[in-house]
């Protein structure tokens, strides 16, 4: 369970800005990592999510603004702390592990000559992988590479750990697999972590709680289902997953749609559109005249299909009904709302 905001951060970047030349990258960034937290960054590429781990783990040095860890500044205020004194941890994107050293000699590699044979034995068994010390990389799968990648970078015991992309040279199947493990496994040896990712189904199964970043700033942060449920901008919500902005006017805390109320989580007054998440939206078929919308488009995906509804005047809606309804372009339907209250957004003149 993530720490309580009452509790001393283990991590803290204050105020941090860094560019590379003219191309501002981190602008004013702050973020708070408790002991024992998970964290997801979630953010499109070139947001300066990769940035930020190589500036935490001492790859790179901020501009302006400190990073503060266990209660010591280790870059800013004219400080500055070496990677290797910094006790960080990071999992590259594409592994990095040493194609002339066993897998020992991976895992083994920054914990001190006299606790490396045990710490190594007991990093293996962790990660599911005893009795594999003589393998060499090119001899393993590709979970069993990025098994030893993670145990190579908890077997110093760092007080963070930095994972980026860790999973997106898997395949698919086998990355939800992975990423399961690798939480449990962070979890049983009490790891404080900061993934990050661009894949929204991935930041919110993995993360306590997610950051969702864009051009180099924090736009939210909270729980999953929180940045999910409740987001602070239409661009967060479309991010975070798959949403309908769908015209409704709010009167209080429910918003009158052409297809029934739809229930806000926060009062609001005035034209809106509002955050309906797909699954939120039950499609009912034609009763006579008193269908709303029309089913243009229709995406089977195996359990589930994704289905894009029009009204009569060209909004769009999203539902996700199960993959058995019998569905087709064409077909006249009334959506229902029965999802938990939405997010709304003031409608703009171009909304």
């Amino acid at each position: 369970m993530p720490v309580a905001d009452t509790a001393a951060p283990l991590l803290s970047v204050e105020g941090v800005h860094k560019s590379f030349g003219a191309a501002k990258v981190l602008a004013g960034f702050n973020l708070i990592l408790h002991a024992g937290e998970m964290l997801s960054l979630l953010g499109p590429s070139g947001c300066g999510k990769t940035t930020l781990l190589r500036l935490i783990a001492g790859l790179e040095q901020a501009d302006e603004g400190r990073v503060v860890l266990d209660g010591n500044t280790v870059d800013g205020d004219g400080a500055w702390v070496r990677p290797e004194d910094r006790e960080v941890g990071m999992v590259f994107q594409d592994w990095a592990l040493f194609p002339h050293l066993d897998v020992a000699g991976n895992v083994g590699y920054g914990v001190p000559r006299r606790q490396r044979t045990a710490e190594v034995s007991k990093t293996l068994e962790l990660v599911d992988l005893p009795g594999m010390q003589d393998r060499t990389p090119d001899t393993l799968s590709g979970g069993q590479q990025q098994r030893v990648a993670l145990a190579r970078a908890i077997a110093p015991k760092p007080k963070v750990l930095l994972l980026d992309e860790p999973f997106s040279n898997l395949d698919t199947a086998l990355r939800r697999e992975v990423r399961t493990e690798v939480r449990e496994l962070l979890r049983d040896a009490d790891m404080t972590a900061v993934f990050v990712t661009h894949d929204r189904e991935e930041a919110l199964a993995l993360g306590d709680r997610v950051a969702v970043m864009d051009a180099g700033r924090i736009v939210q942060a909270g729980s999953p289902s929180e940045v999910y449920h409740h987001p602070v901008t239409p661009w967060a919500a479309a991010f975070v997953g798959a949403v309908s902005m769908y015209p409704a006017d709010a009167a209080g805390c429910a918003a009158e749609a052409d297809f029934g109320a739809i229930p806000l989580h926060e009062s609001c007054r005035g034209p809106v559109d509002v955050a309906v998440r797909p699954e939120a939206v039950d499609l009912h078929p034609d009763v006579g005249a008193t269908a709303s919308h029309t089913v243009e488009h229709i995406e089977f995906q195996g359990a589930d299909a994704m289905v894009t509804v029009v009204n009569h005047v060209g909004a769009r809606l999203l539902a996700r009904v199960g993959g058995t309804r019998k569905l087709a372009p064409g077909d006249r339907v009334t959506p229902v709302y029965s999802g938990s209250p939405a997010a709304a957004f003031p409608r703009t003149e171009t909304g």
